[in-house]
């Protein structure tokens, strides 16, 4: 059975009876069409009454959630030339960053007609890659990046400037690897190095927030000119565990936390923090890998489309007021944007 949670439930278990119900009028050869249809629409506004009240601790569940698509699951969807490339020539190839190129405007799902290929420029994709199973997520890192997964952004960074690539940046990652091997090859001075190439940048880029958003981990591959949140997403400076851990000595308060991070995408968007939420299909990106592709597909083009047509013709060269600057001058008032609509206070 899929995995799901303890509010997910009540939708869970009507679903189960309208597959039943599905299931014997298959096999009886009996009409059980009234009845499936009211199952239908009770199911339909469960799922919209559920999801209307979720307290902000479980939204951080539902980025969460085992089945929602990974950066690869997008890719896979949107970008089916995709070619992965690997290593930061240095160290290893860390496969908890997915780093590759692929050809824009990405596709239609389930479209037969498609840009003729004389119109379609190559692009720069990086993304936190979560595993599956547990081989795969012990491959993966659980999304976890060490110092050799940045430098191998940085190096692919520093090409696709070279090469008027636009870069695409999908974050989902609880945050940096914190492990002794990962510190002693550097991990924040690759952090810091892979937010300073990504400042530095003379072509256009877009990221989003596709699941979870942690720390300088999700921030390493999230200074773009455009950052964008899907609607059941978090992006904060710390987990909500790691947070009720410091604040309070105690992890188990990671709901009360998650509360006071403020880290939801609506408060964030208001903060300034963020450009735009992205929509998912009802319920969640989970129950619609097709469409909840779809809806970020057509983010992407409404918002990075604009971008490349500023880009300069091959062989010049952007001046800073195009892409380097703006993406500077964003950044640089995030903060006094957050202060003014969020003030601390004593004892919060």
């Amino acid at each position: 059975m899929e995995a799901f949670f303890e509010f997910e439930k009540p939708i869970v278990n009507l679903e189960k009876k309208l597959q039943d119900l599905r299931e014997l009028a298959k096999q009886e050869g009996v009409d059980f069409g009234d009845e499936i249809n009211i199952l239908e629409k009770k199911v339909s506004t469960l799922i919209d009454e559920t999801y209307a009240k979720l307290t902000p601790w479980q939204k951080v569940q539902l980025s969460r959630h085992p089945g929602r698509p990974y950066s690869r699951d997008y890719v896979d969807i949107l970008f089916p030339d995709f070619m992965e490339l690997h290593g930061d020539r240095a160290f290893s190839d860390d496969q908890a960053i997915l780093a590759g190129v692929a050809t824009w405007p990405p596709v239609v799902p389930g479209a037969t007609e498609q840009l003729p290929e004389s119109e379609r420029i190559p692009v720069l994709i990086l993304g936190h890659q979560k595993g599956r199973n547990t081989k795969q997520k012990m491959e993966r890192n659980f999304a976890m990046a060490r110092p050799d997964g940045y430098r191998k952004a940085i190096r692919l960074m520093q090409m696709a400037d070279r090469l008027k690539m636009p870069v695409i940046c999908l974050i989902d990652t609880p945050g940096a690897y914190p492990g002794m091997d990962a510190e002693e090859r550097g991990q924040s001075q690759a952090i810091a190095a892979s937010i300073e190439c990504m400042f530095q940048l003379g072509v256009p880029s877009i990221g989003v927030v596709i699941g979870e958003g942690g720390s300088g981990g999700a921030l390493a591959i999230g200074v773009t000119n455009a950052l964008f949140m899907m609607e059941y997403s978090y992006y904060s400076v710390i987990a909500p565990e790691s947070c009720a851990a410091i604040l309070w000595s105690d992890s188990s308060l990671a709901e009360r936390a998650s509360e006071k991070l403020k880290m939801s995408p609506p408060e964030l968007l208001r903060m300034g923090v963020i450009d735009g939420i992205i929509p998912e299909p009802k319920g969640g990106a989970h129950r619609d890998w097709n469409l909840a592709a779809n809806m970020l597909r057509e983010a992407m083009l409404k918002n990075l489309q604009p971008l490349i047509k500023k880009m300069a013709k091959p062989g010049k060269k952007n001046d800073r007021s195009t892409f380097i600057d703006p993406r500077i001058e964003k950044f640089r008032k995030m903060g006094e944007i957050a202060l003014a609509h969020a003030p601390i206070t004593p004892g919060a």
